[in-house]
């Protein structure tokens, strides 16, 4: 009967929850198990960079929302088939990776542990510095590591430059001589352009009639 007893016991304690108070460690202290992880959010204004890709048929767009010195915050995968298996599987990983990367879990950790897995579908990328992804996956994390982890972040946010022309030498007096040309010359009677003194009368430089010479 003790034995029972003992055994009904064991069998109560295990099922019900655990109590503060019952979380000690083996000297007799209530000492905590580790510090809690904290979420750090992006700002209700944030960069993205937004890249194209296509493996094995299957197109999508990964978005990656950034913090302020750049480094990623959040993740959106969007693919081509809305409403496929696929497309479902992406979104929820989508939102794991972003919790992941607001806890703190460092980029390096998550390409070398989803880099290089296999599944369909698998193909050439059409990505000359990645080539052949064996899945999904494979081809979004070695992205990341490339645009992120190896020097390739520094462009993220460069504008192109626009280019200055250096003016011409004779385009200021060739300026000057149309300025010249134009005189009191009529406007076209079928565009209503300024035409151009062309000898003995006047051509339109917009849609070529004259003022009534050949």
């Amino acid at each position: 009967m003790s034995e029972a007893k003992e055994m009904t016991n064991v069998e109560r304690s295990q099922g019900r929850p655990l109590k503060p108070g019952d979380e000690s460690s083996d000297n007799g202290r209530g000492e905590s198990r580790g510090t809690p992880a904290m979420r750090r959010r992006l700002p209700d204004e944030r960069h993205s960079l937004t890249h194209h890709f296509s493996v094995g048929g299957q197109e999508g767009y990964v978005t990656i929302g950034l913090y302020e010195d750049g480094l990623p915050g959040e993740m959106f995968i969007r693919m081509a088939k809305e409403g496929s298996t696929v497309s479902g599987l992406m979104d929820s990983f989508a939102t794991a990776v972003s919790l992941a990367f607001q806890y703190g879990v460092p980029l390096q950790v998550l390409c070398d542990k989803f880099s290089h897995t296999r599944f369909e579908p698998s193909g050439w990328s059409g990505n000359p510095k990645i080539g052949y992804a064996k899945s999904l996956m494979d081809y979004l994390f070695r992205w990341l590591e490339l645009r992120f982890l190896k020097g390739e972040q520094g462009i993220l946010f460069e504008l192109p430059r626009p280019v200055v022309r250096q003016p011409e030498s004779g385009s200021v007096v060739k300026a000057l001589g149309q300025v010249v040309g134009l005189g009191d010359a009529p406007t076209c009677q079928f565009c209503g352009s300024l035409m151009v003194r062309n000898g003995s009368c006047y051509r339109c430089m917009e849609c070529g009639s004259t003022s009534g010479c050949s």
